[in-house]
């Protein structure tokens, strides 16, 4: 049989005990199928772990290097793990239990930087997305080591459509020509997702981004009149009866966020802002920026989290185009069986999103246990994904669309259940094939012709599912 080295690879703010429980569960079917395993006894929490697991393995004689995605990291030592492989490389990553919880492990969004990161880099690997307990281990093994679930590029098709769309996605482009895009910090450590060209920005939409340091965003914010803080409030409690709930010290600074972030956005000139949203919120400066993120957009001044600024750029296009808010999201779990996927982000959803049948909640950060986040889960309806990519180096528009469901709260923060268009199957290939980013900007109704041709308008190939 095959020699597969395990790197798995996890984060310790997740369930621990629940992703060994689900590792150990992979390590029993691959020795039941025969294989030997080198490495991997133990969960790998940080570069120097990871490296010196690697560095065990040089000259083994692999049949396949197996990253073992258990939860959600960066795509950090992923990159240094293709760099530095010399057997062909492979991805398996578990599927998320909907609790109505917070994420247990987020392991397909580590398998989505990941395969964005290896696509910037042309490199082949195989993947699965699959609960190890559920599926047939040894048959998943051995198509991966007979190289039969390769991500596959996807090919980009031209972006066509009739004059009378393509003459509204002009004005949707004279609009925003001149915007700015204020760029609060840097994007996190290993989010290749998140990097930009500003000379491409530019040449592309006519939008410009400007940096801005988190340590103004701070100053502001402790430098906010109460007059604002208390409009912040007010404007919280249109919605949220329980503000009353947290600690009071805490939510006082994170709504003057939200009143620092209208004072940038006054003070600048910003049409939108691309926000550095953690660590630094919460161990620097004491307050979550997911609610005052959130209450921005409702008042149509998008704010993309982790520094993003292709995701503003995407959310300030979508909400020209409709005039309504729009919602950055990570997509964290597929069901095959139920055919559909969860969209989720801490707790910044536009409150016109929120499911009216079921009351939003005040909400504190799952990791960093600090206010202010929204908690509702989406109203049900036909809704658009879009984003301008950069995935595998080329400049795309990548359009998806679905039917958002009334259904329980999948996970803590605002989420919601979708039947894509796409079986999810297709969803999960396109989305690892084509390599593209985390983040996917949602707005309800259905735009698709109106982004193919602002697509067109652009010069844009187009990726749709």
């Amino acid at each position: 049989m095959a020699r597969i080295g395990l790197l798995p690879l996890a984060r310790a703010t997740f369930d621990v005990p629940y992703a060994e429980e689900l590792y150990g569960k992979l390590r029993e079917g691959l020795s039941v199928a025969g294989h030997e395993m080198v490495g991997g006894e133990a969960l790998l929490f940080d570069a120097p772990a990871t490296e010196g697991a690697l560095a065990a393995m040089k000259g083994r004689g692999l049949d396949l290097l197996l990253i073992v995605q258990v939860t959600f990291t960066d795509a950090t030592m992923t990159v240094k793990i293709a760099e530095a492989a010399d057997a062909p490389l492979a991805i398996w990553s578990f599927p998320e239990p909907r609790t109505g919880g917070r994420l247990r492990l987020n392991a397909f969004c580590g398998l989505n930087l990941a395969a964005h990161a290896l696509g910037l880099n042309d490199v082949a690997f195989g993947w699965v997305h699959a609960d190890p307990a559920m599926a047939d281990v040894g048959a998943l093994a051995a198509e991966l080591l007979a190289g039969k679930r390769q991500a596959k590029a996807l090919p980009l098709a031209r972006a066509d459509a009739g004059e009378t769309e393509r003459a509204g996605a002009r004005a949707v482009l004279a609009r925003i020509a001149g915007s700015r895009i204020g760029r609060i910090g840097e994007r996190p450590d290993g989010f290749f997702t998140c990097d930009y060209d500003p000379e491409r920005l530019e040449s592309l939409a006519g939008v410009s981004v400007e940096p801005i340091a988190l340590d103004a965003l701070f100053a502001a914010a402790r430098d906010a009149g109460e007059s604002d803080v208390r409009k912040a409030r007010a404007e919280a409690s249109a919605t949220l009866a329980d503000l009353d709930s947290v600690d009071q010290e805490q939510l006082d600074r994170s709504l003057r966020l939200r009143a620092a972030l209208e004072d940038v956005r006054a003070t600048g000139g910003y049409s939108a802002f691309a926000v550095r949203c953690w660590p630094e919120m919460f161990t620097h400066y004491g307050g979550a920026v997911c609610g005052p993120v959130g209450m921005m957009g409702e008042r149509r001044v998008p704010c993309a989290c982790e520094a993003d600024v292709h995701g503003a750029l995407t959310n300030l296009l979508l909400q020209e185009m409709t005039g309504d808010a729009a919602f950055l999201v990570d997509l964290v779990d597929l069901d095959a069986q139920d055919g559909t996927g969860v969209v989720w982000h801490c707790g910044q959803a536009p409150v016109s999103m929120r499911d009216e049948s079921v009351t939003a909640k005040t909400a504190i950060h799952s990791n960093r246990k600090m206010p202010l986040l929204f908690e509702f889960p989406l109203k049900p309806g036909r809704v658009t994904f879009a984003r301008i990519s950069q995935a595998r180096g080329h400049p795309t528009m990548v359009i998806a669309g679905g039917e958002m469901l009334r259904r329980p709260l999948a996970f803590s923060g605002t989420a919601g259940v979708l039947a894509f268009d796409a079986p999810v199957e297709t969803v999960a290939e396109t989305i690892v094939g084509a390599g593209l980013e985390h983040h996917l900007s949602l707005v309800y109704g259905d735009h698709r012709p109106a982004l193919r041709a602002l697509g067109a308008e652009m010069g844009l190939p187009v990726i749709e599912f």
